[in-house]
């Protein structure tokens, strides 16, 4: 087999974000577990708004060879009015089965307040709809400005959380997922 690579879509453009922090996190601790991995930082990427009558403008075609070449991709994302982040959507509707299909997946939502749940319930059904295996295990980080000082971590159960997303990442990238999602028979026509 060859060397797993992990790959994480952080959804913030934010300069400081708490979003690519944690996903630097979890990237570590699926090199520590032995994969290769990279951030896409959609701040670097030219996507513009998807256009399904011009789904190769920009950086699509590059952006979606790196997705596919993934055995398993973070999805990182700030919590904005309850779900992820619109440059996150944006990415991901440049993608599709050809991309996610058998691929595992996890989750990483951070909120400013208390509640980032829906969207980790979003990207998840996303993840289905795209017949991808998401990790049961997903991270939540409530309140980042008081989990980070100083740009650093200093919640420590919340590193550890996110660093068991990153060896799952690493665990889990191989499985084979078997049937398909109902979700995604439900989603034939998303290239339409």
């Amino acid at each position: 087999m060859n060397e797993t690579h992990v790959l994480a879509i952080c959804g913030s453009l934010r300069d400081g974000s708490y979003t690519r922090k944690s996903l630097r996190i979890a990237l570590e601790a699926a090199e520590n577990a032995g994969a290769s991995t990279e951030l896409l930082d959609l701040r670097e990427w030219d996507l513009p708004v998807l256009d399904a009558d011009a789904e190769d403008a920009g950086e699509a075609d590059a952006f979606r060879d790196r997705v596919r070449a993934a055995d398993a991709v973070l999805l990182g994302t700030p919590v904005y009015h309850g779900s992820f982040s619109a440059p996150l959507k944006n990415a991901l509707d440049y993608c599709g089965f050809d991309e996610f299909e058998h691929t595992t997946i996890g989750l990483l939502a951070v909120a400013g307040g208390r509640f980032p749940i829906t969207a980790l319930e979003h990207l998840r059904t996303v993840g289905r709809s795209l017949d991808a295996w998401v990790i049961p295990h997903q991270v939540a980080i409530p309140r980042a400005s008081s989990a980070y000082e100083d740009g650093d971590l200093v919640d420590e159960e919340l590193r550890e959380w996110i660093e068991v997303l990153g060896r799952e990442a690493v665990e889990y990238a191989h499985i084979e997922p078997d049937p398909a999602s109902f979700e995604s028979g439900e989603n034939v026509g998303a290239d339409d």
